[in-house]
């Protein structure tokens, strides 16, 4: 009666037009209140201690690096050296987009960051060089999905946390699928460029290569900083975040010198800002999830699963379809932690990886950024383009063929994820 409670005041607070963080935290409140056992000031130290995480403490140092590194140039930078190095192929501009989209992802954790500080340099360029705005956004919207596959992605912070997984392992498991996807993109790309005979550029002189990547690579160091720090055992991934703040700050400022002291405060007040946001979205998530382990859901369907004898290749399928529909209404790190308690221990009684399941959680995560009605990332680029919010979803479509089919692959070829945190650790 109370988990059935529970999910109908949930789909009538979003139906009314609640915030879906507002709609979880008031239906988990009601139910307590009015069906639970537990008092007003329980759930007052529930919240408070599951903001206490302390692997949750990496999301505002990673949210802060992530600001100093989009508003310091860094993307820009990214850009000239993508541009250098693939620009003279067929279709070279939206190659070099998604490849700048690889590159910056590897430092924002942020894939609507990642959508804003590339889209708005490259789908410009593009337009002007001959590409239709509907492309180049198609191309953008997509390609910055891969900011929450990447290492350090924000989102397999907040699935560590809610499942005990190792962010070490995580972020190295982000490593190959995020970089085949990008590939994968880009060969699409490529092919169509030579079917639509599509504009490329005149080709960089090996010079102008070495000179964008000797004027990038302050940014892409960050990447060896936090994983070579953390599998090299100097930090944890909570204090490998703290590095990369502080890392950030001294090349935004002192380095590339694109951020004056007068502008630090500006940069801080927005990485509050999206701070505030996603923790108030995790609390209210934690306490909608601590609802459902009251009321032992997970375990319950664990052991209807298990009954029902379900194959390991079946539960995925189920898996896949569940997070591909809750990604179309839901943000990303309310999904992990509603559905990551309840998905967990059923994957774990029948032998899947929990680190293959993060990443598979993920890449469905990304499909649901761009897929409709509330996909993030085709609001973003609506904002940095002059397409209509039905006109980013007709451009984005298309490449979603792309993206299921490599969905596949990654649910069903485990070593895609594994491959690299094994071999590291062994």
């Amino acid at each position: 009666m109370t988990t059935i409670a529970l999910f109908i005041l949930l789909f009538i607070f979003m139906f009314m037009g609640m915030p879906v963080a507002v709609a979880l935290g008031l239906s988990s409140l009601t139910t307590i209140l009015l069906l639970g056992s537990d008092s007003l000031a329980s759930l007052v130290l529930k919240m408070y201690e599951s903001s206490e995480h302390f692997t949750l403490m990496a999301i505002p140092f990673f949210v802060l690096a992530g600001s100093f590194m989009t508003t310091g140039g860094v993307a820009r930078r990214m850009i000239n050296f993508a541009n250098a190095a693939v620009g003279h192929l067929h279709g070279g501009l939206a190659i070099a987009s998604v490849l700048a989209c690889v590159l910056f992802a590897a430092v924002s954790g942020s894939s609507p960051a990642t959508v804003v500080a590339v889209g708005s340099i490259v789908i410009a360029g593009m337009v002007r060089a001959g590409y239709s705005e509907s492309f180049a956004a198609g191309v953008v919207c997509n390609a910055g999905t891969l900011g929450i596959l990447i290492p350090p992605s924000i989102v397999l912070v907040v699935y560590g946390a809610a499942t005990e997984t190792s962010v070490g392992r995580l972020f190295m498991a982000g490593v190959v699928p995020g970089v085949l996807l990008g590939v994968l993109l880009m060969v699409i790309i490529y092919v169509v460029a030579r079917i639509k005979n599509m504009p490329r550029q005149p080709r960089a002189s090996v010079g102008e290569v070495l000179r964008t990547a000797r004027d990038s690579v302050w940014g892409l160091l960050l990447v060896i900083i936090i994983l070579g720090g953390i599998y090299g055992g100097v930090f944890t991934p909570t204090e490998a975040a703290a590095v990369a703040a502080v890392y950030a700050f001294v090349i935004a400022v002192f380095v590339y010198r694109d951020i004056g002291f007068r502008e630090v405060p500006e940069v801080l007040m927005d990485a509050s800002k999206v701070t505030v946001m996603l923790m108030f979205i995790i609390v209210n998530a934690l306490l909608f999830a601590h609802v459902l382990t009251t009321e032992r859901i997970p375990q319950m369907l664990a052991e209807q699963i298990v009954a029902m004898n379900m194959a390991p290749w079946q539960f995925l399928i189920v898996v896949n379809i569940l997070l591909l529909i809750a990604g179309a209404f839901m943000e990303p790190t309310g999904i992990i932690l509603i559905l990551a308690p309840i998905l967990f221990p059923i994957a774990m009684q029948l032998g899947i990886d929990p680190v293959h399941l993060g990443i598979l959680i993920v890449v469905n995560l990304e499909i649901g950024m761009i897929t409709p009605p509330i996909g993030l990332n085709l609001f973003v680029t609506a904002g940095i383009t002059s397409l209509s919010i039905g006109g980013v979803i007709r451009a984005a479509t298309p490449w979603l063929i792309a993206l299921l089919a490599y969905l596949v692959i990654v649910t069903y070829v485990p070593q895609l994820s594994l491959w690299l945190p094994d071999a590291l650790r062994s």
